[in-house]
């Protein structure tokens, strides 16, 4: 059953565990998608991983489906309906932040041609395979992280320090994570060459 597949420990109600098998370390590529993750990872910081996948939803509906060309468009009024958006963060710094971050990373697709193509450099095009037995074992930031958050921020992206940077490495397969005896480890060490396609 799928209940009795071994998971990291982290994935314990319904809605961790369908982001844990389907979605968590799976190397993404998508520049929309990718955008969606900076801008959710940011908008955790502080809260629970849950807490955000609850409001991802509502989330998708007020940032037009993490459209970055149009969130980069926000003015005063829409800032304003996010404000008042009971169905997402209404933190005034995260909020500036995402339509900030929107335009720098429209900034980034034009000096690269995909923020997939800039940000997957930070591994060399391919997933960073790890052995870790316990989810103690796992670092909250790395060299690699502490570059790619410098580097965004030198590129004026906000809520981008290491510690979120490397979350976001982790959910989008820049990193493997799962531990070892998680069933998606292997699995994902199986497809993990998929990743080198971002430098190609």
């Amino acid at each position: 059953m799928e209940a009795e597949r071994p998971r990291c420990a982290w994935s314990v109600s319904p809605l961790m565990i369908a982001y844990h098998d389907e979605e968590w370390g799976e190397p993404l590529h998508d520049d929309q998608a990718l955008f969606e993750f900076l801008i959710l990872e940011g908008a955790q910081a502080g809260l629970s991983w849950e807490t955000i996948l609850r409001k991802r939803d509502n989330y998708r509906q007020a940032f037009d489906h993490f459209d970055p060309a149009v969130v980069a468009r926000f003015d005063d009024r829409e800032t304003a309906e996010l404000l008042a958006n009971a169905g997402i963060v209404r933190n005034r710094a995260k909020i500036a932040a995402a339509i900030v971050n929107a335009r720098a990373f429209l900034a980034v697709q034009e000096e690269f041609g995909s923020f997939d193509r800039y940000v997957w450099r930070f591994v060399d095009g391919c997933p960073r395979i790890n052995s870790w037995r316990s989810l103690t074992d796992i670092p909250a930031s790395t060299a690699e992280s502490d570059a790619l958050s410098k580097d965004l921020k030198r590129r004026g992206f906000k809520f981008v320090g290491s510690t979120i940077c490397y979350a976001y490495m982790q959910a989008t397969g820049m990193v493997n994570d799962h531990v070892i005896d998680c069933f998606r480890y292997r699995e994902l060490v199986q497809g993990g060459s998929e990743g080198s396609a971002a430098l190609s």
